[in-house]
C-alpha cells in the first residue's frame, strides 16, 4: 500500500482533468508518485550529505528534480 493517500491522488486527477476517477487509477497514480518521490528523495539526500548536512532542505529537492 502506498504512503500517499489514494484520496489525494484522486483529487489530483480530478483537478487536472475534471473527469470522474476510477479507484484503480487513483491507486496507480499514488504508487507512481511514491516511486518518483522516493527517487527524488534519495538524490536530495545525497545532495544534503555532499553539502555536509544531515537535513534535507527544499533546495535539495529542487536540485534533485532537475
Amino acid at each position: 500500500m502506498a504512503d500517499i493517500p489514494v484520496a489525494a491522488a484522486d483529487r489530483i486527477i480530478r483537478k487536472a482533468t475534471g473527469l470522474r476517477v476510477g479507484n484503480d487509477a487513483a491507486m496507480e497514480l499514488a504508487a507512481v508518485l511514491e516511486e518518483i518521490g522516493s527517487e527524488i528523495s534519495i538524490e536530495a539526500g545525497k545532495l544534503a550529505k555532499h553539502a555536509g548536512r544531515k537535513t534535507v532542505k527544499a533546495k535539495d529537492i529542487k536540485l534533485a528534480t532537475r
